[in-house]
C-alpha cells in the first residue's frame, strides 16, 4: 500500500524545493517569487529505502472570494484530504506568521497525521523561529533545510512509521492464500515478423504519455479535467494559470494514459517575466518526454503563427501529433468551418500531411472519445514497421515512376532501403552519391512512404548513406 505525503504551507516557504529533493529531480518550478506553484503536483518520492507518493501544493492563502487564490486554496485542501501524512512547512527564519496560525487551525480540524517542518533552518538565524514553532501546537518542529538536504533523517523516521502502519493495515485486510481463487494465465503466442504482418515492436496496452500543448487560454486544463472526471487542475478565465507541467494519470478503456498539462506558450518575443520563461521551458521538456502530443487550438482563432510554430516543433522532435480544435460549441456554421480548418491544415503543415484533426469542446466534454481514437491511431502509425523486402519493392516502383534527377551530368542511383527504427519511423536509403540527392526528391520519397504504408501525419525520418548493396552482384 502506497503512503501519500502532502507538503503544505503558506507561499514561499520552500515546499517545491523539498518536493524536488524528495523526488530526486527538479521537476517543480522554484523561484524566490511567492506563489510560483498553483496546481498540486504528485510524483514518487524516496528517502533511502522508502518509497512513497509525495504531493506538492500551492501556497495556502485564506481567501474565499472565488479568486485565483481561492481556487488554489481548494486544491490544497483536496491534497490534505487525500494525504496520509502532512508535512506542515513554515519558514524558520521568518518565524510564525498570522497565516501560519490560521493554516494550523485548518490542519487541526482535518484530523490528519500532521508534522511541523521548519525549513531554512541552517544557521543560527533560524533559532528564534524554531522556538516560536512550538506555539502552533504540533509538538517539536523538524529542523530542515530543503535546499541543502539537512534533516532528511527525521523525515525518514516520520514516513517510515506511516509506511509500517499502512503495511499492518493491509496485512490485516488481506485474504488468506487458501481462499484466493485460482487464476489461469495464458501466455501470449509468439508474434514473429512475416512478409504480410510485421511483429509488434511495442505493447499497445502499456501506459501512454500524452502532452497537451497550446497557446495560453486554449482550454488545456479544462479539457484534462473533463477527461479525468474531476477538477484535478486549476482553471479559470485568467490566461496563463498553469505554470508547472502536471502529469495526471487516467485510465481509459483499461489503459493508463499519462496526461500532461502544460503552460500556455506565447511567442518568444512576448515572454518577458522569468517565471514564464521557466514555465515554457518546462512545457518544451514535456514535449520531449511525450509519445503523442495534442496541439489544442482555439476554434475562434485557429492556426495562429504560434500554433504553426508549435506543430513544427513537435514534428522536429519526432513526436506523434494530433490537432484538437477546442471550443467547437461556439461555432455556428460547423460544416463550413470544418472544411476551412482542413484546408488550412493541409496548406500550413505540408510536413505533416494527413495529421489527424478533431473538433472538441473541453468545457462540455464533447468528442473526447473521438480524440482518444485519433490518439491511439496516430500512436499505432508512429510505431509502424515495414519489412525491408516491401520497402525495396516500393522503392523500385517509385524510382521507375519518377527517376532521381541527374546531378552535374551524372545519374544518381538509389541502391536499397531499410527501416532503422520506429517512434518515429526512420529509414536509411543507400545511394551512390547521398550528399547530392535533392531535397525535393527526398520529400517525394517521404510523401510516398506516407501514402504507401498508411502513415499520414506521422513524422518520418529519411537518412541517406553511401555504400554498395551487398546483395547486388552488378556492384561487385
Amino acid at each position: 500500500m502506497t503512503v501519500t505525503v502532502a507538503i503544505v504551507g503558506r507561499p514561499n516557504v520552500g515546499k517545491s524545493t523539498l518536493f524536488n529533493r524528495l523526488v530526486g529531480k527538479k521537476i517543480a518550478l522554484v523561484d524566490d517569487t511567492p506563489g510560483v506553484t498553483r496546481d498540486r503536483r504528485e510524483a514518487e518520492g524516496r528517502i533511502a529505502d522508502l518509497r512513497f507518493k509525495v504531493l506538492d501544493t500551492a501556497g495556502y492563502e485564506d481567501r474565499t472570494d472565488g479568486s485565483l487564490e481561492d481556487r488554489m486554496r481548494q486544491q490544497t485542501e483536496i491534497a490534505i484530504r487525500d494525504a496520509d501524512v502532512i508535512l506542515f512547512m513554515i519558514d524558520a527564519r521568518a518565524g510564525v506568521t498570522p497565516l501560519d496560525e490560521r493554516f494550523a487551525q485548518v490542519l487541526r480540524r482535518a484530523s490528519k497525521d500532521v508534522h511541523l517542518i521548519a525549513n531554512k533552518a541552517e544557521g543560527k538565524a533560524a533559532d528564534p523561529g524554531l522556538m516560536e514553532a512550538y506555539s502552533l501546537g504540533f509538538g517539536e518542529p523538524v529542523a530542515l533545510s530543503a535546499e541543502h538536504g539537512l534533516g532528511l533523517s527525521d523525515l525518514h523516521a516520520i514516513v517510515s512509521k506511516a509506511v509500517d502502519a499502512a503495511a499492518e493495515k493491509a496485512e490485516a485486510a488481506a485474504v488468506p492464500e487458501d481462499l484466493m481463487p485460482e487464476v489461469n494465465v495464458d501466455l501470449p503466442e509468439d508474434d514473429g515478423s512475416t512478409e504480410d504482418g510485421p511483429a509488434k515492436r511495442w505493447d499497445p496496452n502499456r501506459h501512454l504519455n500524452v502532452a497537451i500543448i497550446g497557446r495560453p487560454n486554449a482550454g488545456k486544463s479544462t479539457l484534462i479535467n473533463r477527461m479525468v472526471g474531476e477538477e484535478r487542475l486549476l482553471t479559470g478565465p485568467e490566461a496563463g494559470i498553469t505554470r508547472d507541467s502536471i502529469l495526471v494519470p487516467w485510465e481509459y478503456n483499461g489503459r493508463v494514459i499519462n496526461l500532461v498539462d502544460t503552460a500556455g506558450m506565447r511567442r518568444k518575443s512576448r515572454i518577458e517575466q522569468k517565471l514564464e520563461k521557466l514555465a515554457v521551458s518546462d512545457s518544451l521538456r514535456s514535449i520531449q518526454y511525450a509519445e503523442v502530443v495534442v496541439l489544442l487550438l482555439d476554434a475562434q482563432i485557429p492556426f495562429e503563427k504560434q500554433d504553426l510554430t508549435l506543430a513544427d516543433l513537435v514534428e522536429r522532435e519526432g513526436r506523434a501529433l494530433v490537432i484538437a480544435v477546442n471550443k467547437w460549441d461556439t461555432i455556428e456554421d460547423k460544416n463550413a468551418k470544418l472544411a476551412e480548418l482542413r484546408e488550412q491544415c493541409e496548406r500550413y503543415l505540408p510536413q505533416l500531411k494527413g495529421v489527424p484533426l478533431v473538433t472538441i469542446s473541453g468545457l462540455q466534454g464533447r468528442n473526447i472519445d473521438k480524440l482518444m481514437s485519433a490518439i491511439f491511431a496516430i500512436e499505432a502509425k508512429w510505431n509502424s514497421h515495414v519489412s525491408t523486402a516491401r520497402l525495396n519493392r516500393w522503392l523500385a516502383g517509385m524510382t521507375e515512376s519518377h527517376p532521381p534527377p541527374a546531378v552535374s551530368g551524372r545519374r544518381l542511383k538509389l541502391r536499397y532501403m531499410t527501416q532503422a527504427k520506429i517512434r518515429p519511423p526512420s529509414f536509411i536509403l543507400f545511394a551512390s552519391r547521398p550528399e547530392v540527392v535533392p531535397n525535393a526528391y527526398q520529400r517525394y520519397l517521404v510523401n510516398g512512404l506516407r501514402d504507401a504504408f498508411d502513415m499520414p501525419g506521422t513524422p518520418i525520418r529519411l537518412w541517406l548513406r553511401g555504400g554498395k548493396n551487398p546483395f547486388d552482384k552488378s556492384d561487385k
